[in-house]
């Protein structure tokens, strides 16, 4: 894992000796960050910076352009977030910044890392998400926050219909996880965006993957851009056991039980491919009586806080994901990562899997492979350069489980087709069924309201 700087200007002789020093330079403010930062590194107990910081900081506090790619767990909000509160340090400015995420979690994520850093000097942040309602929103950007952390959606809502917010006076732009937000279909909505910020600014593309349309955004975003990258390949963890587990498909469910027996009194995170499915397999796992939440897309956003958040306080030890959950999110700690069902983007497993192990810890990871996942498998295997080995199973134990599983399935079945009839009948009172796992959000409540407006025009 050799780090680089690539400059794409003349003066990349320079670069040999960045790697020279690199070994020397092991504190915050050997990298120029102010010494209240530096505190409040301190307190948040980041003692030394990591690969990525020591490389993109300095960069970004000379007020270069900067693309970094990084794999995820490496540090990659500190290494925007300490330069920019640097400058906000030395220019005080409302609407100072923006930073552009793919998913919600992940921009409340982001919030935090800026209020801990910039708790002492009274930073300001507004999180602009969808699924949160936007009168409480307009009021935050009308008290006109230094920072503003959004996905690109909500922002662009507020952009045409809040009175008096604009991004004119924008002085830098962030964007993490740039492939995925891309990759997302926001193509439009970033270009909007770029339309309505000034030109002459700072932006940071940040990404564990790098892919032909974050080429194509750099062209439009950056200026001059130095790369720094930390992670040459696409890379997932040396301290990461990766295995794989061939099955027949009939007998997945089967198989999850025996590993959530087996490796009991770990934290688990199983991504599923569908919402349905991940509501289904936590009902199943809930039958069986171990302590699964579902989070998933079709959860409204308080839900979602929920799950997380009683995840992350190890109330609950399973987590069922779709990829909403696969980007940025640190839940420090993550045991086991399952992938229930393989991801059909290879690049995808990089980001599950990169949900343990992070931060230097250690973690596993294990893949189902049934037989109409050979392909997707190999494609897996090729782009991390690696042979998975096989997760050792005991099968006769395994099928002595079948029965219990089998009847769970049943009731689980049943629980998700009275909630779909449930939803049916009584459109209103769906979202008030307050156990908040249970309960799928359903977002009735906002499309009822929606009708009645409707109707009264």
């Amino acid at each position: 894992m050799a780090a680089s700087v690539e400059h794409d200007s003349p003066e990349s002789m320079e670069a040999p000796q960045t790697a020279v020093e690199e070994e020397e330079t092991k504190t915050f403010k050997d990298l120029g960050v102010t010494d209240v930062l530096c505190e409040a590194c301190d307190q948040l107990g980041w003692a030394k910076p990591t690969k990525i910081q020591i490389e993109a900081i300095p960069l970004a506090l000379q007020g270069r352009d900067i693309i970094g790619l990084a794999e995820t767990g490496s540090g990659k909000t500190g290494a925007f977030a300490l330069p920019i509160l640097n400058a906000l340090l030395e220019t005080p400015q409302r609407l100072f910044a923006l930073v552009l995420t793919p998913t919600r979690e992940l921009a409340f994520q982001i919030s935090e890392q800026f209020e801990a850093l910039g708790s002492s000097i009274g930073v300001q942040c507004a999180v602009i998400v969808g699924g949160i309602d936007s009168m409480s929103q307009s009021l935050a950007l009308a008290k006109k926050p230094h920072i503003v952390i959004a996905t690109p959606g909500r922002l662009i809502d507020h952009l045409e219909n809040t009175k008096g917010f604009n991004l004119r006076a924008l002085k830098y732009l962030v964007m993490d996880e740039a492939d995925r937000i891309l990759n997302m279909d926001f193509e439009t909505e970033v270009d909007k965006i770029l339309k309505v910020i000034p030109r002459d600014r700072k932006t940071f593309l940040f990404s564990a993957t790098m892919t032909k349309k974050v080429q194509k955004l750099q062209r439009a975003a950056l200026k001059n851009p130095v790369k720094c990258a930390v992670s040459s390949k696409y890379q997932t963890v040396e301290k990461l056991q990766q295995y794989y587990l061939f099955i027949p498909s009939k007998f997945k469910d089967t198989y999850l039980v025996y590993i959530l027996n087996e490796l009991a009194g770990n934290s688990f995170m199983i991504f599923c491919s569908t919402c349905n499915n991940t509501q289904r397999t936590a009902l199943l796992l809930r039958n069986l009586g171990f302590t699964a939440i579902p989070l998933h897309g079709q959860m409204s956003q308080s839900k979602r806080l929920g799950s997380l958040n009683k995840f992350k306080a190890k109330a609950r030890s399973i987590l069922l994901a779709t990829d909403v959950a696969s980007r940025g999110l640190d839940i420090p700690h993550v045991d086991v990562v399952v992938n229930f069902d393989i991801p059909t983007h290879s690049k995808d497993y990089i980001h599950r899997v990169g949900r343990t192990a992070r931060a230097g810890r250690s973690g596993k990871a294990i893949t189902f492979v049934t037989q109409y996942d050979v392909e997707l498998f190999q494609r897996i295997e090729h782009l991390i350069g690696k042979k998975l080995p096989v997760f050792p199973t005991q099968d006769d134990e395994v099928m002595m489980l079948t029965e219990r599983v089998t009847e769970a399935q049943r009731f689980a079945r049943m629980e998700l087709r009275e909630h779909g009839e449930k939803k049916k009948r009584s459109r209103e009172d769906a979202g008030d069924n307050d156990d908040t796992e249970g309960a799928i959000g359903v977002r009735n409540k906002v499309a009822g309201g929606k009708m009645k407006k409707r109707k009264g025009r």
